[in-house]
């Protein structure tokens, strides 16, 4: 099955076909770092993780650009109001460098910890100012911009196609309100490319050809990106409240001055909603990555994330990161048990055991297919995570209740197991029971001997004694399961 993504800009889903063979060219809006990244982030960079690791999975060659905002996003759309960044600093008494520094290094903790792979390039638009106002100074020189006033407005009117991503006219937004016109502006939904910084107190500034001042937001994601990806893009992601204005935006003034086509696939991700309204820091209903990843952990987040579409929009409940994490559970119980399975002596093969192991090596082949299958269909993973559940639970069929291993019960189970491993690593999941081996080397023997000793109780009878052992265990996350070959202990997975 060939590729297909949902392009926002022609609404439908297309096959896949970059515009040079084997390379992919993806551009990702990235944050304005002026607070904690809360979990609206999590899904939007977690999303388009799982995008770049499934195009290397196919084996091509992703540059994956992913920007920094620490300039030029105002508090309002319309061109209006303050730099969210200089707003931020002055409130907290900070230089606004140094309010960006702290917020960009909690960014990225806060993706790491998700497993999201680092970009190639994370440019910052303070350190793109030159190449910004080359491209502001093009789009004048080609009559597309107008200065006024120490501003610089892009003049919408001057590209027929403006409103082709998001489906809206120009006359349209006007009666709607949704712009209102501005000093010096020529028509209402004209927007800044440059802003004039009024006074000399203000520290977000640069010198330009029109005066001192600092980039609008639109016009730093097309610098960036033209400057190292090319004029036209594979692939640009973002979160859908960006189609508009700043996506339009950035198409408008980016052909205006190449005269090429910007982007050729759109991809947008759906919000994350509490209690029906989006989760926002301007609402002031979000929930921190840091403190989430406190509560639920890591991998819990990150499978709540890949669990839906990436263009569904998805409520933030705790429940429904419970409902992930035993899901999550499931998936790290058969690796558990497969490799306890191939742990265990080497037993007579026999035609029952050689049946289910032949048995489990065609499903698993029969789950990848599907698991590719979803993916190919735009990135579908809750198809792919279904998948995924199918062959943890052939797995344990063979595995979880055996008393010992035959040799081709054994094949089939490595076979299992590693596929499942493999595939997990294209959601960016490792559900491998992750523990320190020195206290492992400690904890494992004594845990063996507690079960010896449980084991002796049963025998004996003496259940209280034998479920409080177990009950025990539970409270320090440990898992007993009493199978036909003898009790074993797992950890748990904490939710």
């Amino acid at each position: 099955m060939t590729l297909r993504i949902y392009n926002t800009l022609s609404r439908e889903k297309e096959p896949f076909e970059p515009l040079h063979p084997g390379r992919v060219n993806m551009y990702v809006c990235g944050p304005t770092v002026y607070d904690y990244p809360h979990i609206g982030h999590a899904k939007t960079y977690v999303s388009f993780d799982v995008v770049v690791r499934y195009l290397r999975y196919l084996g091509l060659d992703v540059l994956y650009v992913q920007n920094i905002t620490d300039v030029g996003h105002l508090t309002d759309d319309a061109d209006s109001g303050e730099d969210k960044i200089g707003k931020r600093a002055a409130e907290r008494r900070v230089q606004p460098m140094q309010l960006v520094e702290t917020y960009t290094r909690e960014f990225f903790q806060a993706t790491d910890a998700l497993n999201c792979l680092r970009p190639d390039i994370s440019p910052r638009a303070t350190g793109h100012i030159p190449e910004m106002i080359d491209l502001i100074q093009r789009l004048v020189d080609e009559g597309h911009a107008y200065v006024s006033e120490g501003n610089v407005y892009f003049d919408v009117e001057s590209f027929r196609d403006y409103g082709k991503l998001s489906r809206r006219r120009l006359e349209e937004q006007e009666a709607s309100g949704r712009v209102e016109a501005g000093a010096g502006k020529r028509n209402a939904s004209d927007f800044a490319l440059w802003k004039a910084a009024a006074g000399t107190g203000h520290m977000m500034r640069w010198n330009s050809p029109w005066g001192g001042g600092f980039p609008g937001w639109h016009i730093e994601c097309s610098a960036m990106a033209m400057k190292y990806l090319g004029e036209t893009l594979d692939l640009h992601g973002a979160g859908v409240d960006n189609v508009f204005p700043h996506n339009e935006d950035e198409i408008a003034q980016s052909e205006c001055a190449t005269h090429a086509p910007f982007v050729r696939y759109w991809m947008h991700n759906g919000t994350v909603l509490v209690g029906g309204e989006k989760m926002s820091k301007s609402k002031g209903n979000f929930k921190t990555v840091a403190e989430e990843i406190g509560r639920f952990g890591a991998q819990v987040l990150r499978f709540w994330v890949v669990s839906s579409h990436y263009r569904s929009p998805i409520d933030y409940t705790d429940e429904s990161v419970r409902d992930a994490g035993r899901a999550l559970e499931r998936l790290q119980i058969a690796v558990q048990n497969a490799d306890r399975y191939l742990g265990l002596p080497v037993g007579d093969e026999t035609d029952a055991s050689r049946s289910a192991a032949e048995e489990l090596t065609l499903q698993t082949e029969s789950l990848r297919r599907l698991f590719l299958e979803g993916m190919d269909d735009d990135f579908n993973t809750p198809v792919a995570v279904s998948a995924l559940f199918g062959l943890a639970s052939e797995t344990n069929r063979v595995a979880a209740t055996a008393a010992h291993r035959s040799p081709v019960g054994a094949r089939a189970v490595t076979g299992a197991r590693e596929q499942l491993s493999e595939l997990l690593g294209v959601l960016g999941l490792d559900v491998s029971p992750a523990s320190d081996a020195a206290e492992d080397d400690i904890a494992g023997p004594v845990l063996d001997l507690l079960l010896q000793a449980r084991a002796a109780l049963r025998q004996h009878r003496d259940w209280p004694a034998s479920d409080a052992i177990r009950d025990g265990l539970k409270g320090l996350n440990v898992i007993v399961e009493d199978r036909p070959g003898g009790a074993t202990w797992r950890r748990g997975s904490g939710i």
